[in-house]
């Protein structure tokens, strides 16, 4: 799944591409995708209907994101929530030069052309069109009449702070991790801190701030909370800018694959030896994932 590095450079290349086209026609191709955000969907074609409806004709405005979900606002206030989850893909196809712009995790070779059997939603544009794929159908497109509306649903709650805004300081880090027990990358993961941090940059941040992510959160002192925090506040800004990882082929929409991959210390890299120690890195399975860190750099 794409964490929010990957996912906020998807928003940041997608913004001069769409931005200000209108929506000529909707297409729904199966309803499930845009029905309800559970893991047990039924495909509704009332809901279909409703999201053609509400997102024909008219213009996208912006693109925002909260936490992994991208927020397209449109020019009547109505908003469509974008969970890409793991294998979900946005395409943009320009239509003078029929150039293809990919977003997301790639598919098959042979199954490049567009629409194919893994497109759902199809929004066609004054200049082009931009398509969801999604090959395990784990991602879903929701449409809201307002913001306000978007936060009522429920969607949206139980998430932390946002790394990237100016309200992610080191008091409200620091308050929101002293309200909390239990493992530190199990914390990390579970969004309710701060939102973004998946396996990857979970591992990272520890690395940098020389935590080791197998910490209780009430063991961590004054002065290791503010190492983690500084750890954050550079390690997802270098990744937006570097494009996010490369790891499970997540591609951004000029179809480019992160490199951020190739600034990675701990991730991926169990047995390895530590870049700055020489040390090899230990590998584990914590909260259900594989997580990797340094048994010197670390404590």
């Amino acid at each position: 799944m794409p964490e929010l590095p990957e996912v906020e450079a998807l928003r940041l290349s997608l913004l001069p591409l769409v931005v200000g086209q209108k929506i000529l026609q909707t297409e729904v191709l199966h309803p499930k995708l845009v029905s309800s955000a559970g893991t047990k969907r039924l495909a509704l074609p009332a809901k279909a209907e409703e999201f053609v409806v509400k997102t024909q004709g008219k213009t996208i405005v912006d693109i925002s994101r909260r936490a992994k979900n991208l927020l397209l606002a449109l020019s009547d206030g109505v908003y469509i929530l974008v969970h890409l989850k793991m294998t979900g893909q946005l395409v943009y196809q320009t239509t003078v030069s029929g150039s293809t712009v990919w977003g997301g995790h790639p598919i098959q070779l042979t199954h490049q052309k567009l629409p194919n059997k893994h497109t759902y939603v199809i929004f066609r544009l004054q200049n082009g069109t931009l398509f969801y794929n999604d090959v395990r159908q784990f991602g879903y497109l929701l449409v809201f009449d307002s913001l306000e509306a978007v936060y009522q649903s429920g969607h949206l709650d139980n998430l932390g702070l946002e790394p990237l805004s100016s309200e992610f300081t080191l008091d409200k880090f620091i308050q929101a991790m002293r309200q909390r027990r239990g493992n530190l990358k199990k914390l990390f993961l579970d969004q309710r801190v701060v939102v973004g941090l998946g396996n990857i940059y979970a591992d990272e941040v520890c690395f940098r701030a020389g935590v080791r992510p197998t910490r209780t959160v009430e063991s961590l002192k004054l002065k290791e909370l503010k190492s983690l925090y500084t750890a954050i506040t550079q390690i997802l800004p270098e990744a937006v800018q570097d494009g996010g990882s490369s790891v499970a082929n997540y591609l951004l929409a000029d179809g480019q694959r992160g490199n951020f991959a190739r600034k990675h210390f701990v991730y991926n890299r169990g047995g390895e030896d530590c870049k700055i120690c020489a040390s090899t890195l230990k590998k584990i399975k914590l909260a259900g994932r594989t997580t990797v860190y340094c048994p010197k750099c670390q404590k």
